[in-house]
């Protein structure tokens, strides 16, 4: 333990250890299972030894990407965008514009990303996580984007690589890996008073409300159909979901947990509405366990059971994936499968298809290969196209219910032009973690680990057949 705290140390992050538990005296301590610790053999440890390692080793090099300075629009002209003396490969999605990590408000690498829209005045922001601290960046002028304020991590300045933050009724909730971290809650409304500010001094902000019943974790979920926050990763239920009630967003309280199949890396709680009918109107998580899809019903939160646990062929690290919006499919991405593959050929990236039409017996449908040599990440769905962050291929767009047709790839936007995805070289930890495309305006924001946000929107050629494409076909 302490010859691997001391490698992610030198990496500069700072990460939770095995002994960190539920706070002494609070509800969920007051559980027993909530109190056991993550699953002893969970893949995730090795994982961040490897992305640690990675970053070591181009700091050392001096090797890592340097920053780049604010840019304005850039048009995708004949596949190419051009600044500072860099070309980003691109087809059919243009640069609005780009903000470097220190204008974010802080020098260190980003990793999560999302969104929020204010309800009354419409403005766009940007939720941007970084190695210590979120950054809020006003969208709404994709082209003159504003950074509103800096909210720093609960022991900033402690940094790490993992991040997460999600919303619901206007409140920001954010996990980290950082040691003892808790919920931060942030009311997003108190925005308001920033949008159009003016001047280079980034504002830092406050939080809210805080929740500490659980200490590090790796992912926030939330299923704003029934107001209830589940944080995955966390040292408490094995590192299973560890439910929170946000019905009232800045009193956060613990409901329950559920530890039955270890760690949950991520996962996707809904109100289910898809072709099975034994689950119609049911809340279900469609978690990513690392070696497994796993089906939970967490309807009722003193009685969480499984419906189903399916592992899949050349299985290395199921991390995330998403569903169709007829919940009858979904598509999950491994995120150590091109890494670990035995050839060549084999580390394209991969996105598995499943059918799951049937809950209780999930089935790996096929395979949609990517003519890039790159490791997937994070991925959302929004009217049937699907919007992929695959490190350093950078943004892909494809259509999700065609994944079978060589022609899938609709558009896409290389973050990363120092990665070179035509080889086995783009296979590594560069380039974006992850976007965010649900913005009304069609404007995409994501965030690079090496240089920070890329506003991005696809052209409008291109998003007239997009729509077009997002009709009632089926996969």
């Amino acid at each position: 333990m302490m010859q691997r705290a001391l490698l992610l140390a030198c990496a500069g992050l700072a990460v939770a250890t095995v002994n960190e538990e539920a706070k002494v005296g609070g509800a969920c301590y007051h559980n027993e299972q909530c109190r056991m610790k993550p699953v002893a053999n969970a893949r995730m440890k090795a994982m961040m030894m490897r992305k640690a390692s990675h970053i070591d080793e181009c700091t050392k090099k001096h090797e890592c990407p340097p920053p780049k300075r604010a840019q304005g629009r850039h048009n995708c002209v004949d596949g190419k965008v051009s600044f500072e003396g860099e070309v980003y490969d691109c087809q059919g999605v243009d640069l609005m514009s780009y903000i470097s990590q220190a204008d974010l408000g802080s020098p260190v690498n980003g990793n999560d990303i999302w969104g929020w829209t204010d309800p009354e005045t419409g403005h766009e922001i940007a939720i941007v996580c970084l190695g210590d601290g979120t950054s809020f960046v006003d969208v709404t002028d994709a082209e003159n984007p504003t950074v509103l304020g800096y909210l720093r991590g609960t022991h900033y300045p402690a940094s790490v690589a993992w991040r997460d933050a999600k919303v619901y009724k206007n409140h920001a909730y954010i996990g980290s890996e950082v040691a003892d971290h808790g919920l931060q809650v942030f009311d997003m409304t108190t925005l308001r008073q920033y949008y159009g500010r003016t001047g280079v001094n980034v504002p830092n902000l406050s939080n809210t409300a805080f929740y500490d019943e659980f200490g590090s974790s790796h992912n926030i979920v939330i299923n704003e159909a029934t107001g209830m926050l589940y944080a995955v990763g966390t040292r408490t239920f094995r590192g299973g979901p560890h439910i929170v009630d946000i019905r009232e967003p800045a009193n956060p309280r613990f409901v329950a947990g559920w530890d039955t199949d270890g760690y949950t890396h991520d996962a996707e709680c809904v109100v289910y509405h898809g072709p099975d009918s034994r689950y119609s109107g049911k809340e279900l998580c469609f978690n990513y366990n690392e070696d497994s899809l796993t089906i939970v019903d967490v309807s009722d939160k003193e009685n969480i059971f499984m419906v189903s646990r399916t592992e899949y062929n050349n299985n290395f690290y199921c991390h995330q994936g998403w569903l169709t919006e007829d919940h009858s499919m979904l598509i999950m991405d491994d995120e150590l499968d091109e890494t670990y593959a035995s050839t060549d050929a084999n580390k394209k990236t991969r996105s598995l298809v499943w059918d799951v039409k049937n809950l209780a017996r999930p089935v790996h449908q096929y395979d949609y290969i990517s003519s890039e040599y790159s490791v997937d990440h994070n991925m959302y769905i929004k009217d049937n196209i699907a919007y992929q962050s695959n490190y350093c291929a950078g943004l892909r767009i494809i259509d999700a219910r065609d994944l079978g047709n060589a022609t899938a790839e609709l558009a896409f936007f290389d973050v990363a032009p120092y990665c070179d995805t035509t080889t086995t070289r783009g296979v590594t930890f560069q380039g974006t973690w992850s976007n965010y495309p649900y913005f009304k305006s069609g404007n995409i924001v994501l965030n690079s680990i090496e240089r920070g946000l890329f506003v991005l929107r696809v052209q409008d050629g291109v998003l007239n057949n997009l729509r077009l494409r997002a009709g009632p076909k089926k996969l």
